[in-house]
């Protein structure tokens, strides 16, 4: 069935039969009203009427009609149109059907039948205005000259047009067929405002609209949008519908608790129209979300627990409540609360729960600590004694940790710094129970104390005592000969730098000789010669041995010398005298020497 150029074509083929009938119309249905077409064959006679017009044809060999195929109705996909090339079918119909009917039967909804429709819901239709322009007596010159193609404007939207070209001559003219065409769509004018908009939840709203009047087109979609009230120009949800039949759509991705504006759009191929003014509504309160857990601050016996609202409170918080190893401890409105009488160190479960009028959602459970404290008691250490340098110490773990045990530091003094300095021997946070303390001194007594540390503080044990082994002293020192006299030497020294034990004795040795062996650290010689010159070493013993200090030389005093001055005198001649002497028995010092001379000399003119 084809409509074309006021044509009413009606072509069937049963078997290798093919019957045409063909029902001029002119332009009789351009009037802008409801036509009423009826194909009919029975038996052999195949006929086609529109309103009181009708024509038929008889075929004695056309044979029964039995449909067992897709039904086509406005026109036929592309794909299989190459399977009837011999219709020569042209582009689908435009314009609108409806109260469709095959034989008998109740009317057909093309768009609930239909398995694959192209715009079937047509309610763009020609309208009553434009059937004086496709009427045949009344058809309007829109060209006279030699071109082959015209430009029309100013013509109405979504409407068909029907156009013949005449060629003419001095010898007369000839007419094209009728070939028709529509205008596009017009952007849909006087969108309507939402006339009701209903909250499903806090999430979504249904929303009911009304048809936009005066739309020359199809609407091909329609246009939910949200925009949060006093926010910016851009919708926070929106949502394309399709079936444009449907005047009542849900609109998803809502706020709950929240004011919003919404907003119909109504589109047609050529372009879409946004309602000039917006339906307020505000969403119901929904179940927080984004709830966090609590944070603590810790102390030893306590938490100070501290919490934020919800990320996205849906809602007016009524009430939060606090919940400690599965028991609620805190329900109100605030946002803190301080847990009390806890043990040290021990850690609590903790939950949050945030509520408001429309339900409650819980944060994820924690696991919080109080506070650290040093340990209760350390066990001083136990020292062994290897050798004169090395002393390995042990020591237990504290019976009450208080915390996580986080190092141990060792401090050793001596008795060379009256045990008044503490110095840290070892700190490790690798938690062995025994150290070696090397390069110590021999022969010296040492203090020893343990300390053991975790997050909340170091303990420190008593002390614990070491003597290292002695040996012989290093260091002895030089010692110090003044002489006072012609006759006697003090001579003083100090302790060796390194006694290496107890210094049982010292021995001083003039010229080789041990003059005297004690525990003093001076001694007094007399009876020498003066100006006499002596060696001196000091010997410093420990139980394991004895040591040598350096040698140093040393003199007595100078005194008068002792005996007489024999001198020799010798004449050279008239004017000198050579003269010679002899030492004094005992210098008693460094000599020298005043040559005295009386009588007469010459004096230089």
């Amino acid at each position: 069935i084809e409509l074309k150029s006021g044509i009413l074509n009606i072509f069937l083929k049963t078997g290798i039969i093919f019957t045409q009938v063909d029902l001029w119309l002119g332009l009789s249905y351009c009037d802008g009203k409801w036509n009423k077409v009826t194909v009919n064959k029975e038996g052999s006679v195949v006929s086609a009427s529109m309103n009181e017009l009708r024509e038929q044809t008889l075929e004695p060999r056309v044979q029964q009609l039995k449909v067992n195929s897709p039904v086509y109705v406005g026109g036929i996909p592309p794909e299989i149109q190459n399977f009837y090339k011999e219709l020569g079918l042209e582009q689908g119909f435009g314009g609108c059907m409806k109260d469709v009917k095959f034989t008998r039967g109740a009317v057909v909804n093309l768009a609930s039948v239909s398995s694959s429709a192209v715009r079937v819901n047509l309610d763009g239709c020609l309208s009553t205005d434009s059937a004086v322009n496709c009427r045949g007596n009344d058809s309007i010159l829109v060209y006279r000259g030699k071109e082959q193609s015209v430009y029309e404007s100013s013509l109405q939207p979504f409407t068909e047009y029907l156009y013949r070209v005449v060629a003419s001559n001095e010898g007369g003219s000839v007419s094209s067929v009728w070939t028709h065409v529509r205008t596009r769509e017009s952007v849909p004018q006087n969108v309507p405002t939402p006339s009701r908009v209903h909250s499903i939840n806090g999430y979504s709203i249904e929303v009911t609209w009304d048809k936009p009047a005066g739309v020359i087109g199809v609407i091909e979609k329609y246009i939910l949008k949200a925009y949060e009230e006093d926010g910016p120009s851009v919708p926070i949800a929106s949502a394309e519908l399709a079936d444009t039949s449907m005047l009542t759509g849900i609109l998803t991705g809502l706020h709950p608790f929240t004011n919003y504006a919404v907003t119909l759009t109504a589109c047609t191929l050529a372009g879409c129209t946004e309602s000039l003014h917006a339906l307020n509504i505000s969403t119901p309160q929904e179940a927080p979300e984004d709830v966090q857990p609590p944070t603590a601050i810790s102390f030893p016996t306590s938490l100070m627990m501290n919490w934020s609202p919800p990320k996205t409170p849906n809602g007016i918080i009524t009430q939060y409540t606090l919940y400690m190893n599965g028991v609620p401890i805190y329900s109100g409105n605030g946002t803190k609360y301080v847990v009390k009488d806890l043990a040290v160190f021990t850690p609590h479960q903790f939950l949050l729960t945030a509520c408001t009028l429309a339900g409650c959602t819980n944060s994820y459970q924690v696991t919080l600590f109080t506070a650290q404290l040093p340990p209760s008691h350390v066990d001083a250490p136990v020292p062994m004694v290897l050798d004169s340098r090395t002393i390995y110490v042990q020591w237990k773990e504290p019976v009450e940790v208080n915390g996580i045990l986080d190092r141990y530091i060792i401090y050793i003094a001596n008795n060379e710094q009256n045990f008044t300095k503490w110095n840290v021997i070892y700190n490790s946070t690798e938690l062995f129970l025994d150290f070696t303390i090397q390069q110590l001194f021999p022969g010296t007594e040492y203090l020893i104390k343990l300390a053991a540390c975790t997050g909340g503080g170091c303990s420190i044990s008593e002390a614990s005592t070491a003597i290292t082994d002695e040996s012989t002293p290093e260091g002895v020192p030089a010692p110090k000969a003044q002489s006072y006299s012609s006759e006697s030497f003090n001579i003083s020294w100090t302790k060796p730098e390194y006694p290496n034990g107890i210094i049982t004795s010292y021995g001083l040795y003039m010229d080789g000789v041990l003059m005297q062996n004690s525990s003093q650290l001076s001694c007094y010689a007399y009876g020498l010669p003066p100006w006499s010159l002596h060696s001196f070493r000091v010997q410093a013993c420990t139980a394991k041995g004895c040591a040598f200090g350096p040698l140093v030389e040393a003199r007595t005093m100078e005194a008068f010398p002792e005996g007489t001055v024999d001198i020799f005198a010798t004449v050279d001649g008239s004017k000198e005298v050579q003269l010679k002497w002899l030492a004094p028995d005992k210098p008693n010092g460094k000599l020298t020497y005043t040559v005295l001379v009386t009588g007469l000399f010459y004096a230089d003119q």
